[in-house]
């Protein structure tokens, strides 16, 4: 059964005491989870949660720890496609050799989050409900057409990801519920994939990145999927962008043109790691260049 023990010396004198619980099935923690409501924070990898206690960005009253409950770590492949965990770490979709042979954009999107031990303590579902509109594992499973199993105490539902994000910080997840898994369909044949993002040194979060998959029959394309991040409040995929390559052989002209409408999708923003203006001119540059790596991958 569940454990549950009074914190009182957790961080002490930044933190006010709070329940903390560890559930052993995810039964329990949508349960307890539902009974706390907005007063319960869920800990996986804690690689964000942690230091918002410690800078009271929040102060909970219930903490719900995953790590005892087994089973939630795993990375699964069937005749459907891919499929990983709760507790499944951005670390071990890097090293997948499965993710790394038919999944590339994941792959090229955990790899290029420069530390292994963020890496190796953060799970990529952790990743995901943080909700910044600036994560590289969103853009590359948007690419990918992911989609999300989200067990409630009393009901699930399996929703698309680009249904998941409402806003900055914000999902569209309710009060007791909580992700159990990341659905991810098999890539059709003839597809290629590619990831891209722009930072201003290797340890920060992206000022702008970018997943794109194609799917090439007969030499045109059969299947196009764009997606951004950091270029509005949420990833975003520049559908209009998509529609521009459907059914045509792509060309450079083409890919020209698919940046550019690529570009016009964005809604960004000037902050404190890049104006607006550079990061939507910069929007159209690495779309060209991610959209022309995919092309090649998808011939090869």
């Amino acid at each position: 059964m569940s454990q549950l023990v009074k914190i009182s010396g957790f961080f002490p004198r930044i933190l006010k005491p709070f329940e903390y619980f560890e559930p052993e099935t995810i039964e329990e923690a949508t349960q307890i989870l539902s009974e706390y409501g907005e007063r319960a924070q869920l800990l996986a990898g804690g690689v964000d949660l942690v230091p918002k206690f410690r800078r009271r960005l929040l102060v909970p009253e219930c903490v719900v720890s995953l790590l005892r409950i087994p089973g939630l770590d795993y990375i699964k492949s069937n005749g459907d496609g891919l499929k990983f965990g709760p507790l499944t770490s951005i670390r071990s979709l890097e090293l997948s050799p499965l993710i790394q042979k038919d999944y590339l954009a994941l792959y090229e999107a955990a790899h290029h989050i420069a530390s292994v031990q963020v890496k190796t303590t953060g799970t990529a579902v952790g990743n995901l409900c943080v909700a910044t509109p600036a994560s590289d594992v969103a853009v590359a499973l948007f690419a990918l057409g992911a989609r999300l199993r989200i067990a409630g105490a009393s009901s699930e539902r399996t929703i698309p990801i680009e249904d998941f994000f409402l806003g900055v910080g914000q999902t569209a997840l309710q009060p007791g519920e909580m992700v159990a898994e990341v659905l991810v369909p098999c890539p059709a044949a003839g597809t290629g994939q590619a990831f891209l993002k722009l930072v201003r040194n290797a340890s920060d979060i992206a000022k702008i990145n970018v997943a794109v998959a194609l799917t090439m029959a007969d030499g045109k394309c059969q299947d196009a999927r764009i997606a951004l991040g950091a270029v509005a409040p949420t990833v975003i995929r520049t559908k209009k962008a998509e529609e521009v390559l459907k059914g045509k052989a792509i060309d450079e002209k083409t890919i020209e043109e698919v940046a550019k409408v690529a570009a016009g999708e964005t809604r960004t923003i000037t902050d404190i790691r890049s104006t607006a203006e550079y990061r939507r001119e910069m929007s159209r540059v690495l779309v060209k260049r991610a959209t022309n790596k995919a092309l090649e991958r998808a011939k090869s």
